[in-house]
């Protein structure tokens, strides 16, 4: 009752049923503009990354390692950061290139 009379719902009576379904449609549509869409558009963004890996690029691994890859398989990516090199999977590739 509380969120009809917030409406603008009449005291005695109902709401109208397309004003509500407007107002629903149009949370939807905000959600989905400022949540939904900007994070699949990230998703897609590092899985392009991710694909596009090649060997000697220095990348930054999610945990903040930083390397240069020297070995890629399908979902492994082998990182050698100073005198040691360590086996990562790709998706846990957070950058390519350097950030100094």
């Amino acid at each position: 009752m509380l969120i009809l009379s917030l409406l603008g719902a009449p005291e005695g009576g109902t709401a109208n049923p397309a004003a509500t379904m407007l107002m629903m449609f149009g949370f939807i549509a905000i959600f989905y503009f400022i949540f939904f869409r900007p994070q699949r558009k990230q998703q897609r963004e590092h899985q392009e990354m991710v694909k596009n890996l090649k060997r000697g690029d220095e990348v930054t691994t999610i945990g903040g390692i930083v390397g240069t890859i020297v070995h890629l398989t399908n979902d492994r990516v082998t990182v050698k950061t100073g005198d040691t090199r360590i086996e990562v999977e790709r998706s846990k590739i957070g950058r390519v290139g350097s950030q100094r």
